[in-house]
């Protein structure tokens, strides 16, 4: 007679060895998994170091030179200090106003910046269309690269006397020459944007029988659009070095007056103040507009 012996499902797990008694229990009662923290990723020290040193550097080589220089000096050549000391006068009232020859260097910088704005605007006004045209045509490319060649090598300043006579005002003359000089750059540019679009473009437009104004905004402005900022771009350095100049000639408020003023008054502090403020307006604007080249095209805009 066969007997048969059930165990009970306790007993089965009992008689289990240690490693199948691991395997065989429950997922519930697991032990808890602590949550292992993310390794830290090590600051890269290296990277930031290398930006930051070699400015520092070369501003501390400047200052140290300018010192050695002031040191050495028998006119009287004013010391990083004693600079540093005069420009905190000179910005705690940048606006101040006692009369037409004598104001603060705010406004000095403004009436600048407005005469550049005047003559940059009307330059781009009259040379990115005339830049699209010389480019679009060949006629045009033939009639007036001859005329470009031979004006655009004439320094700014020969202007000058032709707006005096012209416009027989110093503020028009300083605008005008701001004009002729900013125009070449962006004639320049644009049409050589324009001459380099692919001739597979034209093809298609020729095909479809497009306007002139649909080549022009569907095909050629946005293809010729990063070397007309590029154009813009060198005409705006090109303005405020000019105007420097062109207001030492001419008189009136600007920051060109303000450094020939300063001469006249012997303040050479105030001068070097001025180099540094037309400096930094220089970078500010090349700043901008090297962001604005970035947002408007797909290419790298190089500094």
């Amino acid at each position: 007679m066969v007997s048969a012996v059930f165990h009970s499902p306790l007993d089965a797990h009992a008689a289990l060895p240690p490693a199948a008694k691991a395997v065989a229990r429950p997922a519930a009662a697991a032990a808890p998994v602590a949550l292992q923290p993310m390794p830290r990723v090590p600051r890269d020290f290296r990277a930031v170091w290398l930006r930051v040193l070699p400015p520092v550097l070369g501003f501390a080589l400047l200052v140290l030179v300018w010192e050695l220089v002031a040191l050495k000096s028998t006119t009287g050549f004013p010391s990083p200090l004693a600079t540093w000391q005069q420009a905190l006068t000179v910005f705690s009232d940048p606006f101040y106003s006692k009369g037409p020859n004598d104001q603060g260097v705010g406004w000095n910088v403004l009436s600048s910046l407005q005469r550049v704005a005047l003559g940059f605007g009307l330059a781009a006004a009259v040379g990115i269309p005339a830049g699209f045209a010389i480019g679009r045509f060949e006629f045009l490319s033939r009639m007036f690269n001859p005329l470009i060649s031979l004006l655009r090598p004439v320094s700014p300043l020969a202007w000058l006397p032709i707006g005096l006579l012209v416009f027989k005002g110093a503020n028009p003359a300083a605008i005008w020459t701001i004009f002729i000089c900013s125009i070449w750059p962006m004639i320049i540019n644009t049409a050589v944007g324009v001459q380099r679009v692919p001739s597979d473009y034209m093809n298609v437009a020729r095909v479809l029988n497009l306007s002139e104004w649909k080549i022009f905004t569907k095909i050629l402005f946005p293809a010729v659009l990063p070397y007309m900022l590029t154009g813009v771009r060198l005409a705006v350095g090109t303005a405020w070095l000019v105007i420097v100049a062109a207001e030492m000639l001419t008189g009136g408020v600007g920051i060109g007056f303000w450094v020939w003023d300063e001469w006249n008054n012997l303040n050479v502090a105030n001068i070097i103040i001025a180099i540094f403020v037309i400096g930094i307006v220089g970078l500010v604007l090349e700043f901008a507009l090297v962001k604005i080249a970035t947002a408007f095209t797909f290419e790298e805009v190089k500094q």
